[in-house]
């Protein structure tokens, strides 16, 4: 058995110990919450791609889609004073086309504020581009009130709304797909009303997923639904993909068979409002014509 001495000096040492290992962890969760705040609020990135188009000539003037996706208005982290602030960054990148692929509104328990169909939408009538804004609904749309919502987003004559439609906009033929998640999806009917039309081929869905299926003569495919995991690892990826592919149509630019699919992390957050190295992102896509 140790002397008295040499186990008050043992005591001492662990109690020192201990409290070191506490600060730090105190330290270093201060700092993930600080991390967590400042990835969740920061403005969003502006993503850049450019994708070559076969049905754009090789001598026209390329054009620009500024794409949003999962706004999810709701508090703490998405008021509508917040989304306003956003609408006036991407008119600011005067874009020829505003595309946007869902989940307008989060119904999420963990929401500090639920707004109303008109507070969600009215921040979007501020959208300004030169043919306009495309959009088309997702999981969380049809779950909180898409009629409501539908019915807010008629009242701005530049938005245009599809579902399992196309439609042709400026040098766009355009396919909007209804929400895949919710099983709301027709690959199949939204690709013979395309098949009439000329223009650039542009697609957009809520969801990733349907990607394989879609039609190989697309030139861009814009999803979102991932949000690239919301919460991800530091070193990349991210434990929930929301996606049966896993990683692969997860998050950023694929291009297979032609057609290019970009999955964004989108602006808002759900069932956490909260994002952690992740950031919240605008993608703006330049098209050209094919190289000669």
């Amino acid at each position: 058995m140790l002397p008295p001495s040499q186990l008050r000096m043992k005591s001492l040492f662990r109690n020192r110990w201990f409290r070191r290992v506490a600060l730090t962890l105190i330290v270093l969760g201060l700092g993930l919450v600080a991390k967590a705040w400042h990835d969740t609020m920061r403005a969003p990135m502006v993503q850049r791609l450019v994708v070559e188009s076969k049905h754009l000539p090789a001598g026209a003037e390329p054009v620009t889609i500024a794409f949003l996706t999962d706004i999810h208005v709701a508090g703490p982290d998405m008021p509508p004073s917040r989304l306003a602030e956003i609408v006036t960054q991407v008119n600011a990148l005067e874009p020829d086309l505003v595309a946007i692929t869902g989940d307008l509104v989060s119904e999420k328990r963990t929401a500090t504020h639920i707004y109303t169909a008109r507070e969600i939408v009215a921040p979007l009538g501020g959208l300004t581009a030169t043919h306009g804004v495309v959009l088309v609904p997702g999981n969380h749309d049809h779950w909180f009130d898409w009629p409501a919502l539908k019915s807010e987003l008629a009242e701005f004559p530049q938005i245009t709304v599809l579902e399992n439609e196309a439609r042709m906009i400026g040098p766009f033929a355009i396919a909007g797909l209804d929400d895949d998640y919710t099983d709301r999806a027709d690959v199949g009917a939204t690709a013979e009303a395309m098949r009439p039309l000329t223009g650039i081929r542009l697609w957009l869905t809520h969801s990733p997923d349907v990607f394989p299926s879609i039609p190989v003569d697309a030139d861009l495919v814009l999803a979102g639904h991932t949000h690239c995991g919301q919460i991800a690892y530091p070193w990349g990826g991210s434990p929930a993909t929301m996606s049966e592919y896993g990683q692969t149509y997860a998050c950023g630019g694929v291009e297979q068979h032609t057609k290019v699919l970009v999955t964004s992390a989108g602006i808002g957050t759900s069932v956490l409002p909260i994002r952690l190295f992740t950031a919240p992102e605008v993608w703006v896509v330049e098209l050209r014509g094919t190289a000669q």
